[in-house]
């Protein structure tokens, strides 16, 4: 397997990872107070999309930060 396809395959694993643990994160809050009353799905909609938002930053993050101390080791 070629570094760009293990890299790749990495990097889906990251940001899903991430999108998990940041949808697992938001059922900490309670939005119920700010949803309206027949606009369920709509809310549902949001909340899967701030979890994706969410977890795909953290993850891009944790990726630079990761190709960023290879770069040092590069340097070095």
């Amino acid at each position: 397997m070629t570094l760009v396809a293990l890299q790749s395959i990495v990097n889906l694993i990251s940001h899903i990872f991430f999108i998990l643990v940041a949808f697992w994160s938001l059922q900490a809050l309670r939005t119920d107070a700010l949803i309206k009353k027949y606009h369920i799905p709509q809310a549902r909609t949001l909340y899967i999309i701030t979890a994706i938002a969410l977890g795909y930053s953290a993850s891009n993050f944790f990726i630079d930060f990761i190709q960023s101390i290879q770069n040092l080791f590069f340097f070095l």
